[in-house]
């Protein structure tokens, strides 16, 4: 296969359906059984808090395969370690298909996380190397405006195919689509190795698919320990921010329920919030380019912290619709920052490494924010858990202001 081309003249022609292909339907297939898992653990004869937890194993599943998935990807390269983790989530797909009870069910569920981690972790490495430094942010906001538009299309395609197959027609188009983001990612062109400490390239592999001379596993540990200040400062600001987003999923839906509007109206307002989000993902990435990455991070860690605080004060749906616009285009603004910062950041020699320890952050923050949101509801109110979450982010936000350099450099 041919290198991906050098840096003269860059743009996303370059990489193309060969390279955003696998991801765009790794996300339909992800988009496509994210709304039905928990109908899917009803049905396999689990309690509604039992099924709410079955939907969970998805992170958990990413959130315990973070570090492994960096050493696979070490071992084997991105572009392998790509195509069989699209290729193990298809098969998670029939398991959940042909599972005879909730157990199957839920391992399924599990290994589709374990997948994604590795999926995920390999496509940022990837990018990473094959893009300039000057364009990175560009091809990064454009890979998230891919999983958003995967997210957003995935559940009406499922809904589609559920018609004359039901619940199991989720699970058919989540195998279609992995299994086609394996296929397609025979065409996804190898990567050149860098030769050590030359900065020339070439188009050297080792066997067994990794770049020569890639570094050994065991530098996970050193890596953690030389960018231990990275992790403890930017890091923390990807953490919030992460929260943040997982957070902003969860407060929309229910307070519209709180409100007492109907679930089609609740749809509405959440696809509002959506459109606006995908608009803007490529202006994002090109102000990250243009001017530097805190002019994406800090802008939109304080607009959601801004929509966050106005949200329960919103009294009607024009006040909803208004308030889940203003948090789409505050999430889009930030379209591709934490992939742009750990490719930034991440050492050349190890960057699998570093991007698993990143990954792990931020998959902790996306547990961490439902789950404190849930706490603080739970002993005052849902208002109060919003506000508290509001807090969280701008504090991010300081964060970013603070330790992100103010130039593009």
């Amino acid at each position: 296969m041919t290198p991906v081309p050098g840096t003269g003249g860059f743009g996303l022609r370059d990489l193309g359906l060969r390279v955003y292909g696998p991801s765009l339907l790794y996300a339909l297939g992800l988009g496509a059984i994210m709304p039905v898992i928990a109908l899917s653990a009803l049905d396999a004869g689990a309690s509604v808090s039992a099924s709410a937890l079955v939907v969970t194993l998805v992170g958990v599943g990413s959130l315990v395969m973070n570090v492994p998935a960096a050493l696979l990807t070490s071992r084997f390269g991105e572009r392998v370690s790509m195509i069989v983790a699209a290729a193990v989530a298809a098969v998670a797909m029939v398991a959940a298909i042909v599972s005879p009870n909730l157990w199957v069910l839920s391992s399924a569920v599990l290994l589709v996380g374990m997948a994604g981690s590795v999926f995920n972790l390999a496509r940022q490495s990837y990018l990473a190397e094959a893009v300039p430094a000057y364009f990175r942010a560009r091809a990064m906001s454009t890979l998230g405006g891919t999983l958003r538009i995967g997210a957003f299309v995935g559940p009406f395609l499922s809904a589609a195919v559920m018609v004359p197959l039901g619940l199991a027609g989720a699970y058919w188009v989540g195998f279609v689509a992995m299994a086609g983001a394996a296929v397609v990612g025979f065409a996804v062109p190898d990567l050149p190795a860098r030769a050590g400490g030359t900065g020339t390239t070439t188009v050297v592999r080792a066997a067994s698919g990794a770049p020569a001379g890639a570094p050994r596993p065991e530098s996970m540990r050193r890596i953690a320990r030389e960018h231990a200040r990275t992790y403890a400062t930017v890091g923390i600001g990807v953490f919030v921010l992460a929260a943040v987003r997982a957070t902003r999923n969860v407060v929309l839906p229910l307070w519209s329920d709180h409100l007492g509007l109907d679930a089609t109206m609740a749809a509405v307002v959440y696809g509002i919030s959506a459109a606006v989000d995908v608009i803007v993902f490529y202006p994002a990435g090109h102000v990250m380019d243009r001017f530097g990455r805190i002019y994406s991070a800090v802008p939109c860690l304080l607009l959601l912290g801004v929509a966050l605080a106005l949200l329960p004060l919103a009294a009607d749906v024009q006040a909803l619709a208004w308030v889940g616009a203003l948090m789409g285009f505050g999430n889009g603004l930030g379209t591709g920052i934490v992939m742009t910062l750990g490719a930034d950041y991440a050492p050349a020699h190890a960057r699998p490494q570093f991007l698993g320890i990143w990954r792990l952050l931020t998959d902790a923050g996306m547990m961490a924010g439902p789950v404190a949101l849930s706490a603080v509801t739970a002993v005052a109110t849902l208002g109060a858990g919003i506000f508290v979450v509001a807090a969280a982010a701008f504090v991010g936000t300081g964060v970013f202001a603070y330790f992100l350099p103010r130039s593009r450099d």
